[in-house]
């Protein structure tokens, strides 16, 4: 369905913004096109099979001003985030942007390149290793260097190096201690609604265009390519180890527990450049990402960036991160990092400040106002993260999701309550007339609660549904949160042409295959259907054949426990031995007639535990019950 023209409300909440933020200070865009050497022409990037995996040349609309349907600082941070090509950070260090999510970064050494973050897809990576060679000549690549454990920083790798090359030597990976477990984990265990939910917070789905996704704050948007992994070589484990790669010395940080559970930041002595992976970048970053993850701890967030400012500041020329544009000058650069540390401080100790007056997470998301000198800075604007769902999730960090309120310890689930709901105020189109009472007078916030409540009673309500579509819409037109424009959105188009499922897979063969087997036990665990494995007490020994490993499994009481152990065959029903642990999750996925697997005793032991397994659905339903 058509989309609606943005209400008399929006308008005037524009024209309010355009009047009082800081339009006039364009130093973003200077720094942002510094530098640059060449674009990428077309901007466009294909798979193999000619899909095409990125296209950054779609958001040729963004030119002039703010059109009424997109907040005009959302706009002006679209505009900055889809400028791509190859820039010079300092004659040595360059980044390629704008060929995804994320930047990639290229740092010379004495005898080739040093490769930081390779993006998310193998196709994107290759495209902007081409563009660097082409005017920095034909290096090899000699290293590879992951910020931390999020897929728009690894996912990419194979595009620049390969495995072989990194077996025989020929390139170091470097990534900080927990890298692996934590890129893998974070991909498997909850990927499938993560994904789910991805596909409604980066807009992947969406038209482009001033009715529909231009941005998410952080970048443009995800590519859609080959996702791979390669191990890394080395482990950083502790701030202040320093190392030389291809004769470039590189001082190291640890942030753990930041914006990714393992991440690190670092400082290049001969470039005098440091890098804050994603841990300093031009907007208010997540505390707990809409598309969900474990909440991130404020206060360490910024203890980190006190320790970086101490650490390598005064002997910085620039600093650049894993999305974005640097900052240079040693006073910029001072006074870019404290207000980014201030930002999230603020955010921890206000948050716990509220809470221990009383104050529930909703109600100080409400109250919540940073201070003038973080309204002023555009860098702090909740482009991605946001004040109002970051405030949140430090509530849910120290007090869980319940407000203490014992009216709301037991409440109904949404479809209940939205027939109570309905019936209460009169039934469904009573709800109906009240919502667009609330959306002729601007209150869309309320109209959308209203609206949820009525489709969650009905949701073969033809007018309710168009309604809370345009609603949705209304709210998109106004944020200048990119992700939350995306959302609103999403919702939108969902409700008028139905579930359009999920846009990637969470996971790749290469993830996969480097899950440890107590990870695919664990990815098993969380799939047994309970109910189903009630009356089930099931023993087998798993060995793998590759490594002589042997676990022992146990299913009882619903409940799937693994432990590593000897092989006794006389304690279990079956011992079943598999080539490698792919190829248990080969035959867990259905696979139970290909080689590599030998099963000795009750061959319907292990078929009892995969029989109980559900099947995670990529396209459950988010805005409809």
């Amino acid at each position: 369905m058509d989309s609606k023209p943005p209400s008399d409300a929006i308008q005037a909440a524009h024209r309010h913004h355009l009047s009082t933020l800081p339009f006039t200070d364009r130093a973003d865009f200077v720094d942002a096109d510094r530098g640059f050497i060449a674009a990428l022409e077309p901007c466009v990037v294909a798979a193999a099979d000619g899909r095409v995996v990125w296209d950054n040349d779609v958001y040729a609309f963004l030119d002039g001003e703010a059109p009424a349907s997109v907040h005009p600082s959302l706009w002006r941070q679209s505009q900055l985030a889809a400028k791509q090509g190859l820039y010079e950070v300092v004659e040595g260090i360059y980044q390629v942007r704008g060929l995804d999510l994320s930047n990639i970064t290229f740092v010379e050494g004495d005898t080739g390149v040093i490769v930081i973050d390779p993006l998310i897809s193998t196709e994107t990576a290759a495209a902007a290793l081409a563009l660097y060679r082409q005017h920095r000549g034909d290096r090899a690549v000699t290293a590879v260097i992951y910020t931390h454990s999020h897929v728009d920083h690894f996912g990419g790798v194979l595009g620049v190096t390969s495995q072989a090359d990194v077996d025989a030597g020929k390139v170091a990976v470097l990534a900080p201690e927990g890298f692996v477990e934590h890129a893998v984990q974070e991909n498997v265990y909850a990927g499938t609604a993560m994904a789910r939910r991805a596909t409604y917070m980066y807009g992947t789905l969406l038209a482009r265009g001033p009715r529909g996704q231009v941005g998410c704050g952080l970048g443009q948007q995800t590519s859609t390519g080959e996702v791979a992994l390669v191990v890394p070589t080395l482990d950083i484990r502790e701030t202040g180890e320093a190392h030389t790669i291809d004769g470039v010395e590189i001082e190291f940080q640890m942030a753990p527990g930041t914006e990714a559970p393992a991440e690190m930041h670092f400082y290049f002595p001969r470039y005098r450049a440091l890098c804050m992976a994603e841990n300093a970048t031009h907007n208010l970053h997540n505390l707990l990402t809409l598309r969900g993850a474990l909440v991130r701890d404020p206060h360490a967030w910024s203890g980190y960036l006190t320790e970086a400012i101490d650490t390598f500041a005064d002997k910085a020329d620039v600093v650049f991160a894993s999305h974005h544009w640097p900052t240079w000058g040693r006073d910029r650069i001072t006074e870019y990092l404290s207000l980014q540390r201030d930002m999230y401080a603020y955010l921890h100790d206000q948050t716990l400040r509220m809470l221990n007056q009383g104050h529930t997470g909703i109600e100080i998301a409400e109250q919540f106002q940073m201070p003038p000198a973080l309204e002023r800075a555009w860098h702090t604007h909740g482009y991605y993260g946001s004040v109002s769902h970051n405030v949140k999730a430090v509530y849910q960090r120290y007090m869980g999701w319940f407000d203490g309120n014992p009216g709301r310890l037991w409440a109904h689930p949404p479809e209940a309550l939205a027939t109570r709901y309905a019936e209460a105020l009169g039934g469904v189109d009573r709800v109906v007339e009240l919502a667009r009472k609330a959306c002729d007078e601007g209150d869309f916030r309320w109209a959308a609660t209203l609206l949820d409540h009525a489709v969650f009673a009905d949701q073969n309500h033809t007018e309710a549904r168009q309604l809370y579509a345009d609603t949705l819409e209304q709210l998109a037109y106004g944020a200048e949160n990119g992700v939350w424009r995306n959302f609103f959105l999403s919702g939108a188009a969902e409700l008028r042409d139905g579930n359009f499922g999920t846009a990637v897979q969470s996971t790749s063969p290469t993830l996969l295959s480097e899950l440890t087997p107590a990870q695919m036990f664990d990815s098993l665990a969380i799939s047994i259907n309970g109910p189903r494995a009630w009356d089930l007490d099931v023993a087998v020994d798993v060995t793998f054949l590759d490594t002589g490993d042997n676990y022992r499994l146990t299913l009882r009481n619903g409940v799937l426990v693994h432990r590593k152990v000897s092989a006794d065959e006389s304690s279990v029903q079956a011992t079943i031995r598999l080539a490698n642990k792919v190829r248990l999750l080969a035959y867990a996925a259905g696979d139970t007639t290909s080689p590599g697997v030998e099963i000795t005793g009750d061959e319907a032991a292990l078929a009892n535990i995969v029989g109980v397994l559900d099947r995670p659905d990529p396209a459950f339903d988010i805005v409809m019950p």
